[in-house]
C-alpha cells in the first residue's frame, strides 16, 4: 500500500509542473544569452532506444528576466517570451561521429589552452530530451562554465511511472556514453569531466566500470574529474562499481542531501534505507578516494538538484573560474574548499552552509 501511495504522490507532483519541449525561436538569440550545447543521444525517433548514437547541437537562449537557478517554459496557449522563457535558437544534426568530433574541436579551440576541457552532462530519471538540454544550458550559464559543453541524452521515458524502464535504458546506453567520451577525447579535449545527475550518475558509474573491464585505461586516465549530483545509486552497488574501476578519476565529488525527497522515494521503492545521494555518513565509502559534499542547507523544491537550482549555492560555485580547479585535489585552490579537505586520501564530508563554506570536515 505504501508503494502505491508514493507513486500516486509522484504522479500528482509531476502533473503540477509543465514539461519541457523544444520551442524553436531564432529571434530569441537577440534577447537572451545563447548557450551552445553539443548533444550525443541514444534516443531514436519517437523516443525509442537507438543502438546508434546520434549527434547534434542545440543552441539555447537563456532569458534575461529570470531567477538564478530557474527554468521557465512557454505557457500553453501563449506565444513564447524570449525575455522570460528558455528557447532554442538553432538545432543542428551531425551526419557522422567525425562531424561531431570536428564540432567539439571547434568549441575547444575557442577557449584558452588551459580551459580546453569537455564537460559531459548526463541527465536523470523522468527527463524529456528538452528538459535535459535546458537544464544543462541553465547550469552551464549560471556556473559560467568554461570549455565545451556536451550533453549525453539517454532514452528516459519522461514518465514518473517508468522508473524500471529508465533503469534499463541506463544499462542500454553504456556503450553510447563510452563512445561519446572517446569522441570528446579524440577531438583534443585536454581532459573530460563527467557530471551525472540522479539516475544519470548510475550511467556514469556503469560506463566507467565497463571501460575499466574493457582495458580502456588510457581513455580513463584522460577523465579529469567526476561529479555525481544526487546520485540515485545503491551504496553497495556503488562500492562494487568503484572497486571494478580501480583508480578513480580525480577529483571525485558526490553532492548529497539527506533532505532529498526524490531519493527518499527511490530508496523506499527499492526497499533500501538510503541511496548514495542521501548518505549522511561517509564512513561507508571511507576506503574509496571520494568526497561527499552535503548541500542540504541549500534545499530548494524537492532537494533533488540543489547544485543547479539553489541561487545561493550557484553564486558560490560560479565564483570559481575553472571547473577543474574548483574541485582540484592538489591543494592549489583555496576558493571553494580548504586544501585540508582537498588533500585527504580517504573519504571526507564537506557540509556547505549559507554563512560559511565549510562547517565541518568529517574523516574516519
Amino acid at each position: 500500500m505504501l508503494r502505491y501511495c508514493l507513486l500516486s504522490l509522484t504522479i500528482a507532483v509531476s502533473a503540477c509542473s509543465p514539461r519541457g519541449a523544444i520551442t524553436l525561436d531564432p529571434q530569441a538569440a537577440k534577447v537572451g544569452q545563447v548557450q551552445e550545447i553539443l548533444v550525443a543521444t541514444t534516443r531514436g525517433p519517437d523516443n525509442v532506444r537507438s543502438e546508434t548514437v546520434h549527434y547534434g547541437r542545440v543552441d539555447v537562449s537563456v532569458p534575461p528576466e529570470r531567477k538564478l537557478g530557474s527554468i521557465t517554459y512557454p505557457k500553453e496557449g501563449k506565444a513564447p517570451n524570449p525575455y522570460t522563457d528558455f528557447l532554442v535558437t538553432q538545432r543542428l544534426d551531425y551526419a557522422t561521429p567525425l562531424a561531431f568530433r570536428q564540432a567539439v574541436r571547434s568549441e575547444l579551440m575557442k577557449q584558452p589552452a588551459a580551459h580546453r576541457d569537455a564537460v559531459i552532462f548526463v541527465h536523470g530519471y523522468n527527463n524529456t530530451f528538452a528538459e535535459g538540454v535546458y537544464r544543462f544550458a541553465q547550469f552551464s550559464h549560471d556556473m559560467k562554465m568554461p570549455g565545451a559543453q556536451l550533453h549525453f541524452a539517454w532514452p528516459s521515458r519522461g514518465q514518473p511511472l517508468a522508473y524500471v524502464a529508465d533503469r534499463d535504458s541506463v544499462l542500454f546506453s553504456r556503450d553510447g556514453l563510452q563512445e561519446t567520451i572517446e569522441e570528446a577525447e579524440a577531438a583534443g579535449a585536454r581532459q573530460v569531466i563527467l557530471v551525472g545527475h540522479s539516475m544519470g550518475a548510475s550511467l556514469v558509474m556503469e560506463t566507467l566500470r565497463q571501460m575499466a573491464i574493457g582495458g580502456k585505461r588510457k581513455e580513463l586516465d584522460k577523465i579529469g574529474g567526476v561529479i555525481l549530483m544526487s546520485p540515485d545509486i545503491d551504496v553497495d552497488l556503488f562500492r562494487m562499481q568503484a572497486k571494478a574501476i580501480g583508480e578513480l578519476p580525480q577529483p571525485f565529488l558526490i553532492f548529497t542531501s539527506s533532505k532529498d525527497r526524490a531519493l527518499r522515494l527511490s530508496a523506499r521503492l527499492s526497499g533500501e534505507p538510503e541511496r548514495l545521494g542521501t548518505l549522511p555518513d561517509p564512513t561507508r565509502v571511507s576506503d574509496l578516494k571520494v568526497m561527499l559534499v552535503d548541500t542540504g542547507a541549500f534545499n530548494t523544491g524537492d532537494g533533488h538538484f540543489n547544485v543547479a537550482t539553489s541561487p545561493a549555492l550557484l553564486s558560490i560555485l560560479s565564483q570559481v573560474d575553472n571547473l577543474g580547479a574548483a574541485f582540484a585535489n592538489d591543494g592549489g585552490h583555496v576558493g571553494l574548499f580548504t586544501s585540508a579537505a582537498l588533500t585527504v586520501e580517504r573519504a571526507a564530508q564537506v557540509v556547505l552552509v549559507p554563512d560559511q563554506l565549510m562547517e565541518n570536515v568529517f574523516r574516519k
